[in-house]
């Protein structure tokens, strides 16, 4: 068939060859299905990918959600050992009222262990979240085997105390009759004690120094 002889004119529709008439109805047809998609199918794919997400997501805070609640008893279980616990921790904090008597069991387990104190300082105490730090600057005289006493007596009282910065050296004046003790440690003893209004406060010592 010879185009170029064909009259194709869009008046005479009619009158066009059925080949033409076909190729021009499936033209039209992927016309209209094309547009059709773009106008509206499009937009509905999306939502749909859209909803499916959102689907996806909402099974997975649900399974989520289930396997807290099947094990709802045991986290609460965990949760009140944690509290236990942490109550336990806050009794080895001493309140303001106990403080002076940890401090005399801190000295007097010095004592005990055979020292002799040569400084014993408390510093200004610096407080922090719930509870306050005060730190103890201490000197004494002794043997290994006395510091070592004094360490676990620390390490054994009901409240908490911690050790840092420990220095030994041989003391340079050995009188006669201190042969026994020959050896001086230097040690910071950090005892601490609880807020009880559980806040951080400013320390009234530091704010005259600057003033």
């Amino acid at each position: 068939m010879n185009l170029s002889n064909l009259d194709l004119d869009i008046n005479k529709i009619g009158s066009w060859p059925t080949p033409i008439k076909i190729v021009v109805v499936l033209v039209l047809c992927l016309l209209i299905v094309g547009l059709a998609y773009y106008l509206d199918t499009q937009d509905q794919l999306s939502e749909l990918q859209k909803e499916s997400d959102q689907e996806h997501e909402l099974k997975t805070v649900f399974e989520t959600k289930q396997k807290k609640a099947v094990n709802l008893e045991e986290y609460r279980q965990q949760l009140d050992e944690i509290e236990k616990s942490f109550g336990d921790l806050l009794r080895q904090l001493p309140d303001k009222t106990q403080v002076p008597d940890l401090l005399v069991d801190v000295s007097q387990t010095g004592l005990a262990s055979g020292l002799e104190f040569e400084l014993f300082k408390p510093d200004n105490e610096t407080k922090k979240d719930f509870y306050a730090e005060l730190p103890i600057n201490i000197r004494v005289l002794g043997s290994y085997m006395e510091f070592g006493t004094f360490i676990s007596g620390l390490a054994a009282l009901p409240r908490i105390v911690t050790v840092h910065n420990i220095k030994i050296t041989s003391r340079k004046d050995q009188s006669a009759g201190m042969k026994n003790k020959p050896l001086v440690m230097e040690v910071l003893v950090k005892t601490y004690r609880y807020l009880e209004d559980g806040g951080v406060t400013a320390n009234p010592d530091k704010k005259s120094k600057k003033q």
